[in-house]
């Protein structure tokens, strides 16, 4: 497995990733004075970012219905709880969008090469109904 976004393992077939980015942002306010250069004010985590890409290859590999449960995910606005391959838990990300690029399209519409791009921001812990929800679906 090279990460996991809530029930969706995304490994090396059918569904993988082959390229990361993570950007972590801290935010600051800068406090106005007279004569001098404004101090800043630390005031948290800022914007903190991911993007997943990958191929799918659906009529060699497969994968579509990984990629119908990731577009699933993305639609219901729960964050999911992310690890990474190495068992390091990563926390809950909101999926923002999910980018399907198909190329040479089959009979079907669908494309023998799919370039995917999942783009995520850090969320906080879903509460309550949420978070039985993530768990139920872990089992689906």
């Amino acid at each position: 497995m090279l990460y996991q976004i809530g029930a969706l393992k995304i490994d090396v077939t059918p569904f993988n990733a082959h390229g990361v980015t993570i950007s972590r942002q801290t935010d600051y306010v800068p406090k106005p004075v007279v004569g001098a250069e404004q101090p800043l004010e630390y005031v948290g985590e800022g914007a903190n970012t991911m993007r997943l890409s990958g191929t799918l290859w659906p009529e060699r590999i497969g994968g579509m219905g990984q990629l119908s449960r990731l577009q699933s995910m993305r639609a219901s606005g729960s964050p999911q709880f992310v690890m990474r391959g190495d068992g390091t838990p990563l926390g809950w990300w909101a999926i923002l969008d999910v980018k399907e690029d198909h190329r040479h399209l089959g009979p079907n519409g669908v494309g023998n090469r799919i370039d995917l791009t999942i783009n995520m921001r850090r969320a906080g812990r879903p509460s309550g109904f949420g978070l039985l929800a993530f768990i139920l679906g872990m089992f689906a």
